[in-house]
């Protein structure tokens, strides 16, 4: 048995979607969010335009928080060894972590994990065969195909214009 899908996403989407002020838009499928423990840390520990409404929206927001190996294991290295803390790409080590998780536990649930980043486009990012990687402006183009969005170009100029530097990037390839 297949649960339904669940939405993963990693922080680069979050923030431009707090930019336009369309985290709702995450919700449009009616899939669960599921929001990483290292992805909720990288896009708050830092004073940003964006840290305090994605911290209020995850507290709010019917948002589930997952608790990642990742990350426990980031939280003890900044207790015992703060200044050889690695930081980079442990938000989609712990996306990582949750789909092969999604992979070997029941029930066996569909990961959809919305990005940004075109490293992890072109990176050979390990899916199991019951997940999904799909760009966030793919993501809203695919909102906007199904009906439960208006137009997907409005959101990326809402984020544009107040500040976002969005992803170029089309994924898949047009």
């Amino acid at each position: 048995m297949t649960a339904p899908a669940v939405l993963l996403p990693d922080a680069g989407p979050l923030i431009t979607l707090a930019y336009a002020d369309a985290l709702d838009v995450l919700f449009k499928p009616g899939w669960p969010v599921v929001l990483v423990d290292m992805v909720l840390h990288e896009v708050t520990r830092n004073q940003t335009p964006t840290s305090e409404k994605l911290a209020l929206w995850a507290a709010a927001g019917p948002v589930s928080i997952r608790t990642t190996r990742t990350f426990q294991h980031h939280q003890q290295a900044l207790a015992t060894q703060p200044a050889a803390v690695r930081t980079a790409n442990l938000g989609e080590l712990a996306i990582q972590e949750t789909m092969n998780d999604f992979a070997l536990e029941p029930p066996r649930q569909t990961g959809v994990f919305l990005f940004e980043d075109h490293k992890i486009a072109r990176a050979s990012f390990l899916l199991p065969d019951n997940c999904r990687k799909i760009s966030t402006r793919a993501f809203l183009l695919f909102l906007e195909q199904q009906g439960w969005l208006a137009s997907a170009t409005d959101i990326e100029r809402r984020a544009i214009q107040a500040g976002r530097q969005f992803s170029r990037l089309r994924f898949p390839p047009e």
